[in-house]
Order: structure tokens, then C-alpha cells, then sequence
């Protein structure tokens, strides 16, 4: 009459259960996903630069030192921190528009890099660039300024509190 039933109990699967979630938690707090995707896209934000970077300068050294300019001439590489992007308008006013910077009213928009020297002006990595390849000024974070023959390029808000910037 005795019988002998092979399994667990409630109690052990509960127990079980439970120390899993534990560790779990532990090694999700450990990985901290949020701080790993924010240093991605700030090490994109840093290559981004260097390659804005570099484009700016192959284009100076093939056109006798000029700066790139936007279309219509009216805007270059200089001296006022300006935003990248292909508005047209109130570069300044974006949700996404640099803080504690004073960029000028209008984007830049390097097409002149794009094709040659860049295959596109890159965007944020926060938000997708459109179908034309250029980025949405409401997409960019990226200033540039020259002075004194240095251009700087910089990310406006970085993720992780460190600074994305280069000079040369």
C-alpha cells in the first residue's frame, strides 16, 4: 500500500523560484543595462566627432584652407558655435538643440562634406536619421566652431556626464 510519488514539493519549487529571481536582480543591478547603452552611444558620439572632424579638415586641405559652407554660402565653419543639421530655421529653439551652448539661428548644413568626404552628417544615436541620409537638425547634436585655425566638433549632450569633444 505504500506508494512512492517522484517529485518536488510546492515549498522546494517556491524556495527555488526565489533564489533565482535573487540572482537575478544581482546581476541585472551589476550589468546596469542603461549605463551600457549610454556608453554605446556616447562611443558612437565620439566617433562621430572624429569623422566630422577629420571631413572638415580633408576639406579644408583640398580647397586652400576654406572652410565648408552651407549651400548658399551664407554659413561656414567659423568662429559662432553652430548647430549640424539641414533646417533651415530656428536651429536654436529645438527640443533637442544643445544646452549651454549659443548656436546660431540657422543649422549648418555641410553638404559639402556629404558624398566626398562624409557619407552623411551623422545624427544623434538617440533618434534614427531620415531616408535622405542627411540628419534632421531635430535629430543632431553636434556643434562645430573654428577659431584661430582649430575647429572644434562636440557632441552636445552626452550621456554619461563626460565631455565628447574634439580639437585640432
Amino acid at each position: 500500500m505504500n506508494k512512492s510519488y517522484k517529485g518536488f514539493t510546492l515549498i522546494e519549487l517556491l524556495l527555488v523560484i526565489g533564489i533565482i529571481a535573487i540572482l537575478a536582480a544581482i546581476v541585472i543591478v551589476a550589468i546596469n543595462p542603461t549605463k551600457q547603452l549610454g556608453d554605446a552611444r556616447d562611443a558612437q558620439r565620439r566617433s562621430d566627432v572624429n569623422t566630422i572632424l577629420n571631413a572638415v579638415w580633408q576639406f579644408a586641405i583640398d580647397n586652400n584652407g576654406s572652410m565648408p559652407c552651407d549651400p548658399a554660402g551664407d554659413d561656414c565653419v567659423d568662429g559662432n558655435w553652430r548647430q549640424l543639421g539641414a533646417a533651415t530655421t530656428e536651429c536654436d529653439d529645438l527640443e533637442n538643440n544643445c544646452s549651454g551652448y549659443t548656436v546660431e539661428d540657422d543649422c549648418l548644413e555641410l553638404r559639402a562634406l556629404s558624398g566626398t568626404y562624409l557619407v552623411n552628417i551623422p545624427a544623434d544615436p538617440r533618434y534614427a536619421t531620415g531616408s535622405t541620409g542627411l540628419a534632421a537638425s531635430s535629430e543632431t547634436s553636434y556643434v562645430i566652431r573654428s577659431v584661430s585655425n582649430r575647429v572644434t566638433v562636440e557632441a552636445c549632450n552626452p550621456e554619461q556626464d563626460s565631455e565628447v569633444a574634439v580639437t585640432r
